[in-house]
């Protein structure tokens, strides 16, 4: 008996040679040989539907080879275009609905959504977008969403608004973006050993003739770690990267900050009256930090931006932007190549791109950031801090 395999190379084999009625034919035929379930099986294998088969075995019952006129053979590439293609509105529409309720992790190519898709199906239907379940869930499939079970990671409790912090975020970004106002996501990546190490991944070489690095990875004294600390501007696919050697403090976070100001963002939005940044709950740029306030407030003096914040509830850092839109791809690009210099590190992260046309600028920051600075709460009460009505721990706007 013939294998899935086997009968999967026949069909491929033999469909680019057969018009449409006789591949319409042919599949039915080799439906009717695999008896129960076969039609299933083979609109499987060839990716077609089981109308299509169901066509074709009323052709070959009814034993009447005119049964389709020659003339009236779709021509290839005929037929009813898709709806994406006709109605560049839809994706746009599709992509604004789930983007908030986007669940698991974005640096996984495979994305999930928490509603139906008879619910996206009836929130498009009230947009006036006449569109079925069916082809919902064919859009989705083509953005990279699938259907998850449950996975069990979780070891603690769940975090009182998460979700709805998560909506606040989504909500005070838009609003940001349609004003025109910058909205940046940071957060500082793994540091790397700068030196001739082991770096993951794999890229084309000559046969058997792999790079030569070092067995260990013990940290070279005179070279050191580099620390990357990044800004993604989300509305206009650009990010800015100081790279340090020193510690990740909020110093050297606002600092990065400053920098991509002067740099890229003061000429892109030399109007805007505010700054939204988006981080995580801790690290240099935590929610709690007096430091991160504290140089927050000397930015915001400097620069005469309002600087607006909004945080990531603990545990969910790879929900921020920069994690899968910036730091994934830098990630591939350097792949496989031992970082063995500053100015290597930084002029690869500098050529990283993608096919969306993300840039980012780069630069070495061989300042010494003190650790341990402590705040005072005299200093503290200086600070212009504004809490928001919702979570003002995770919510705040800094004034100059």
């Amino acid at each position: 008996m013939i294998t899935e395999k086997q009968l999967s190379k026949k069909i491929k084999l033999f469909l680019p040679q057969l018009d449409e009625r006789l591949s319409r034919i042919y599949l039915a035929s080799e439906a009717l040989s695999l008896g129960r379930g076969g039609k299933q099986k083979i609109a499987t294998i060839a990716k077609v539907s089981r109308t299509r088969i169901d066509r074709g075995i009323v052709e070959i019952n009814s034993q009447k080879k005119s049964a389709v006129a020659i003339g009236n053979i779709r021509k290839e590439g005929g037929g009813r275009k898709k709806k994406t293609d006709t109605d560049e509105r839809l994706l746009t529409s599709l992509e604004a609905i789930i983007s908030a309720h986007t669940r698991g992790d974005p640096m996984n190519p495979l994305l999930w959504t928490s509603k139906s898709l008879r619910n996206i199906s009836e929130i498009l239907k009230s947009q006036k977008f006449n569109i079925s379940y069916v082809t919902v869930g064919n859009m989705l499939k083509s953005l990279g969403y699938s259907l998850q079970a449950n996975r069990k990671t979780d070891e603690g409790g769940s975090i009182e608004d998460r979700n709805a912090q998560f909506e606040y975020i989504n909500k005070t970004a838009l609003s940001f973006m349609d004003d025109g106002c910058p909205v940046i996501s940071v957060d500082c990546k793994k540091k790397e050993l700068i030196g001739n190490f082991k770096n993951n991944g794999v890229e084309y070489e000559e046969k058997k003739n792999p790079r030569n690095v070092k067995v260990y990875d013990f940290i070279d004294k005179n070279l050191g770690k580099a620390v990357p600390y990044g800004v993604y501007d989300i509305a206009q696919n650009e990010g800015w990267v100081n790279v340090g050697i020193s510690s990740d403090t909020a110093e050297f976070a606002v600092n990065t900050i400053r920098t991509w100001w002067y740099e890229m963002g003061k000429e892109q939005y030399a109007n805007a009256p505010k700054l939204l940044i988006t981080a995580d709950g801790g690290g240099s740029n935590s929610s709690r930090g007096r430091l991160w306030k504290t140089e927050l407030q000397k930015l915001a003096t400097e620069i005469k931006l309002e600087i607006h914040v909004c945080h990531f509830p603990p545990g969910t850092s790879k929900w921020n932007k920069i994690e899968h839109r910036m730091f994934s791809f830098i990630s591939k690009n350097w792949r496989a190549k031992p970082l063995v210099s500053l100015e290597v590190i930084v002029n690869l992260i500098a050529n990283t791109k993608t096919k969306k046309g993300l840039q980012i600028k780069a630069k070495e920051d061989k300042k010494i950031y003190t650790k341990g600075i402590k705040i005072t709460d005299e200093e503290m009460e200086k600070i212009k801090l504004k809490r928001n009505d919702f979570r003002g721990e995770w919510n705040y706007t800094i004034l100059p």
